[in-house]
């Protein structure tokens, strides 16, 4: 990997920590709170690739695991993995990767809409769907119940894909942003 890589896939990582000094939504029925994170979960995905955008965010998962206090209200730790968020923290490296996976190719050819529509597949419908099952396994909920419970989740997910979309769309069309993230892109020496 080169180095210029390896410094995007840090400074997605730290974009996505810094998300989490933005403050918490607390949802106390359920445990987990509506947080901003997921918006860089999202956006690195769609903006870096498969590559590049799921090795970010599993930079991240894996520093929070190591204890380090980087999701939002500072938490951190092995044991948050075996709460009621551990399903949606265990499925952020999966959904940045499958946004990459699906938009890298096309992503020059796709409008904001397009990207969307692939943003709120995976990470608002994916993301929650994978989350809610962790949740009734980890805390012993009804899967029924629990995928209920995740539906108010849904509306602020999609809005975080909607904006992660257009933010995606307008830097790739900058050519200096794009000859950072896309490789074999080379716009003069410098």
């Amino acid at each position: 990997m080169k180095t210029k890589d390896m410094v995007i896939v840090a400074m997605f990582a730290a974009v996505i920590a810094v998300l989490g000094i933005l403050p918490a939504i607390p949802i106390p029925a359920i445990g987990v709170p509506f947080t901003f994170q997921n918006l860089g979960i999202i956006l690195a995905g769609c903006l870096l690739g498969r590559k590049l955008g799921g090795l970010s965010v599993l930079l991240f998962t894996v520093l929070v695991a190591c204890g380090l206090p980087l999701l939002s209200g500072g938490r951190g730790g092995l044991a948050l993995f075996f709460g009621p968020s551990g399903g949606y923290i265990l499925s952020f490296p999966i959904i940045a990767y499958l946004i990459g996976w699906l938009t890298e190719k096309r992503f020059q050819q796709m409008n904001v809409w397009q990207v969307f529509l692939v943003n709120g597949l995976i990470g608002a419908f994916l993301c929650n769907l994978i989350g809610g099952t962790f949740m009734a396994f980890n805390i012993g909920m009804p899967l029924l119940t629990a995928y209920k419970s995740v539906l108010v989740f849904l509306p602020g997910d999609l809005v975080k894909s909607l904006v992660a979309a257009f933010v995606a769309v307008k830097l790739r069309a900058v050519p200096s942003v794009r000859r950072y993230i896309e490789p074999g892109v080379q716009y003069g020496s410098r």
